[in-house]
């Protein structure tokens, strides 16, 4: 029996094709239950909601396309399934309403706008007949039968599964959810999870998810029903599906009680319901009691977390009201505390996941954070103070090692404190002390502590000087993996916090690759728990400092599959290590240009010179970059920038967006890091984040956008949020080639919609374009006359041509002289449509220089076909705007070049070219201006 998800998926896809449905829906429904990963988990939904369209189970094929659509809103296919399940299922507004989406994400599709006709055709039938009231009337009867169906344990399985996925459809409908909720829906429901069967547990949790969400009257009732404690129990069970749902129920509730989510009005409403902060403190304290608990799993411990971690900060600054956080640190924080001090080796340890202490540090620093003033954060550091001192007792070691934890935990989290708390009295001695412990569990815990510890360079320097020896010693020592492993990155990262190697050199004695290939080891070694592995990674991050390292780590393929996955999990620390990692293996950090002259002159003087590397030079950082596209860093970078912002760091994300520039150097790889998500991955790491990071992000995305289809590399509304990132590099401060290929993007969208262009016009890109277009340099002139050559067919562009007191059109005819070809053809280009749209500009043309008429019979003239024929469309322009300037233009040299071209035998070649010359002519005749040759 397979246990890979991504195998099984391509068998169930294989019996899809064979038309094996029923094999196909078994595959991928053991695939859904093995597998971790989100957006896989996606695919296997709606892959088998297509199987269940096809065995013509559409209430199940609507169930599997919903929640593929709760992982991912814009999928596709997911949307375009469930429209067609809920069209079968008689539910014809719905099924119209996901056929809309899927036409306003692909609206040159022609069979989702037929699908669109269809529907709106027959909802209007339903309506005119009356169809539309009869099924409303059904819907109690509906229901009734769907818990006499479920209620009944001697019903057939297949149709308890039919009957709860359709309740679960109706939950998330208004009217449905208010007649489950009149027709004492919740008291049926409740019957339901009380069966203690998980399938019908499920159903009933997720019906009452859609009958909360977005109505706060109903929201509450249900809460009050069901009441907190039974909740919280139900979330602390030791099924992760059915805490994950029943946590979503509580967000759905709290949400309506802090006015969030689905903004809908249902009548007096508001009346009904006039104070929800007593229920939300109710909801906060137990939630904060789950974490202390023994009879909560380590799952539920990690959903109460999370909940505390979204709804007690506040989402914006600007909102002064932190008495929730303020709350939370007065009742909970010791709880919090006592969480991240937990050591998962000792016996009384809480039941926790490798990521619950983790997300509790993330916790301590939200709340941290949230704090507006010095008195609020005292008094938060008092209460960590007191409550480790409590702690620490000499007599009891046990005890003592669980303040130390504490501490290593709030360094996790609110570095700022935890550093205060370090300077605690007896605390950095308590923790060399425990380093020469003889026992393992004192050592395990006194040595991550002093890893956290070490990232001050004060407290590095203690270490440096009480620590080092006693480190080294246990590496040597220990046979244990996990003190071992975490020896080794504590004099990484103390050479790296000192300032100089002194750590690693001391112990290493220069055996760098030695140590590399055992941090490998560990990483691939699946039977070492992930939160020692993590380790690993850590040392690797400033292991790969070495190229020798690097090389070595690009070519073990097992190495950066575990690193990949393991970036996967919620854990800061990680994100931060793996993108450190990446970042030194493409050498993507800042490096010194050294001055020739001034290496020279130290040479001289016998000064130490840094010479580079021979595995860092270019040739080996392209063949590192190609392997990592090969392994599929892409990927894993973009599942990195889906983390929580409390676990994406600015500085990761910098990180990260150095990664993706490296990788987007060859225009060749581009295709395939818009293919695994690169595209979408770099919008939001240009939009927040330090401004180094963005710059790099945008340029990253200029890079993509200057030669890859819009459509393929941002599909849909995307686009429109990368005009932003390429208009910031159009910026003195930016270099040359960021300047480029930002006008190269921008060429690339102006030509594809007039939507595009003008988003870049509301994005003020028009000023800096213009400014480019006088460039000295000849590839910035060239990108930013490119570019304007398409921005001119939007209206908005060509009016601020024709608008008094500037020289837009002055600069664009003066360009046309130019000597440059491709400057030439991109002004004749932007020339002859704007004197095409605008019949005010072909006379404005002959104002705003003296040498108009020169450089147009230059045009006229040019060697250049394409140039040529410009010229010969913007003298058309002139000529049919005005009887006048063509009467100017027919006493001049320009109609000797006219009557040549249009003499000249057609030619396939240059046909289009002869074609508008003797267009120009006729119009003369058509003027009286001159007279055919026959009757001259």
């Amino acid at each position: 029996q397979m246990e890979d998800p991504i195998q099984l998926k391509e068998e169930g896809n294989k019996y899809f094709q064979a038309s094996d449905y029923e094999k196909a829906v078994q595959n991928y429904t053991q695939a859904i239950k093995l597998n971790k990963d989100k957006a896989l988990q996606a695919v296997l939904y709606r892959n088998r909601a297509a199987c269940f369209l096809k065995k013509e189970e559409y209430a199940k094929a609507a169930s599997d396309a919903s929640r593929a659509i709760d992982i991912n809103a814009s999928d596709i296919k997911a949307l375009y399934r469930r429209s067609q399940a809920l069209e079968k299922l008689g539910k014809l507004d719905q099924a119209f309403k996901d056929a809309q989406k899927c036409a306003t994400i692909e609206p040159r599709n022609k069979n989702f706008q037929e699908t669109l006709r269809r529907l709106g055709t027959n909802i209007q039938e339903k309506v005119n007949t009356g169809g539309a009231l009869r099924i409303q009337f059904s819907t109690d009867l509906r229901v009734q039968k769907m818990f006499e169906i479920l209620l009944d344990e001697n019903s057939e399985k297949e149709k308890r599964e039919k009957a709860a996925n359709n309740l679960i459809v109706l939950g998330r409908e208004e009217a449905g959810a208010e007649r489950i909720f009149q027709n004492n829906g919740v008291s049926l429901l409740l019957q339901l999870i009380e069966t203690k069967n998980a399938e019908l547990v499920l159903a009933a949790v997720r019906t009452l998810s859609g009958m909360c969400t977005g109505h706060k009257a109903r929201a509450t009732a249900i809460l009050h029903y069901l009441g907190i404690d039974n909740i919280c129990m139900w979330m602390s069970v030791d099924n992760e599906e059915i805490s994950l749902a029943v946590c979503n129920l509580l967000q759905a509730i709290t949400d309506c009680l802090l006015g969030q989510g689905k903004e809908e009005h249902h009548g007096k409403e508001e009346a009904v319901v006039l104070d929800t902060k007593k229920d939300l403190r109710m909801i906060t304290m137990r939630l904060l009691d789950m974490l202390v608990s023994k009879k909560v799993s380590g799952q539920g411990r990690d959903r109460a977390l999370n909940l505390l971690n979204k709804n007690i900060p506040r989402k914006d600054p600007k909102d002064h009201d932190n008495s929730r956080t303020i709350f939370v640190i007065d009742n909970g924080l010791k709880k919090i505390l006592k969480v991240v001090g937990q050591i998962p080796e000792m016996p009384d340890c809480l039941p926790l996941t490798e990521n619950t202490q983790l997300t509790a540090s993330v916790l301590l620093n939200k709340l941290y954070d949230d704090l507006r003033c010095d008195p609020e954060r005292d008094n938060y550091r008092v209460i960590c103070e007191e409550y480790i001192k409590s702690k620490i007792d000499p007599q009891d070691m046990d005890k003592t090692l669980h303040a130390i934890q504490m501490v290593s935990g709030v360094l996790q989290g609110p570095f700022d404190l935890g550093n205060k708390l370090l300077g605690m009295k007896g605390v950095m001695e308590m923790m060399v002390a425990l380093c020469g412990s003889e026992r393992e569990i004192d050592q395990l815990v006194a040595v991550e502590a002093l890893i956290h510890a070490s990232t001050k360079l004060s407290r590095a320097t203690f270490i440096i000087s009480n620590g080092v020896t006693l480190l080294k010693e246990i590496y040597k020592k220990t046979k244990n993996e996990k003190i071992k492993i975490r020896a080794l990155v504590g004099l990484c990262k103390l050479g790296s916090a000192g300032g100089t190697d002194y750590g690693l050199r001391q112990f290493a004695e220069g055996s760098t690759e030695k140590l590399a290939k055992q941090c490998r080891k560990w990483l691939c070694n699946t039977s070492i728990d992930a939160r020692t592995r993590k380790w690993a990674v850590e040392g690797l991050a400033y292991l790969t400092l070495d190229a020798d390292v690097k090389d070595d780590f690009v070519e073990d393929e097992p190495a950066l599959q575990a690193m990949f996955e393991l970036a996967k999990t919620s854990d800061k620390t990680i994100l931060y290590s793996v993108a450190s990692a990446l970042v030194n293996c493409t050498n993507s950090y800042d490096t010194k240009e050294l001055v020739p002259e001034l290496v020279q002159l130290a040479k001289f003087s016998k000064q130490h010179v840094p010479e580079e590397h021979p595995k860092d030079k270019k040739d080996f950082v392209v063949k590192r970059v190609k392997r990592l596209l090969k392994a599929g860093v892409v990927s894993a970078l973009a599942c990195m920038v889906k983390a929580d912002s409390a676990i994406l760091t600015d500085q990761s994300k910098e990180l990260i967006a150095r990664v993706f520039l490296a990788l987007c150097e060859d225009p060749k790889d581009r295709g395939t890091i818009v293919a695994q998500g690169g595209g979408k991955a770099l919008i939001p790491l240009a939009v927040e984040g330090t401004e180094v990071g963005k710059i790099k992000a945008s340029h990253a995305l200029a890079k993509i956008a200057a030669i890859s289809n819009p459509d393929m590399a941002f599909p849909g509304e995307r686009v429109y949020e990368v005009v932003r990132p390429l208009v910031s590099l159009l910026n003195t401060e930016r270099d040359g080639l960021q300047n480029y290929e930002a006008l190269l993007g921008l060429t690339n969208f102006s030509g594809k919609s007039d939507k595009l262009r003008m988003k870049i016009v509301k994005e003020r890109a028009l000023p800096d374009i213009e400014n480019y277009m006088f460039e000295n340099h000849d590839q910035l002139r060239q990108a930013a006359t490119e570019c304007m050559c398409n921005l001119v067919v939007n209206k908005e562009v060509q009016e601020r041509f024709v608008a008094d007191g500037n020289d837009r059109l002055k600069l664009v005819v003066l360009l046309c002289g130019e000597d440059d070809e491709k400057v030439q053809v991109a002004a004749a280009g932007a020339l002859a449509m704007l004197t095409a749209a605008q019949k005010k500009l072909c006379s404005k043309m002959t104002e705003v220089t003296t040498q108009w008429l020169e450089i147009l019979q230059r045009l006229c003239l040019h060697d250049n076909i394409e140039v040529q024929h410009r010229g010969l469309v913007i003298a058309f322009n002139l000529i049919s705007a005005d009887k006048e300037l063509a009467k100017k233009l027919v006493e001049t040299e320009l109609l000797e070049i006219l009557t040549y071209i249009g003499k000249q035998e057609d030619d396939p070649r240059k046909q289009h070219i002869i074609n508008v010359a003797r267009d120009c002519l006729t119009r003369c005749m058509d003027y009286g201006l001159i007279k055919p040759l026959s009757q001259a």
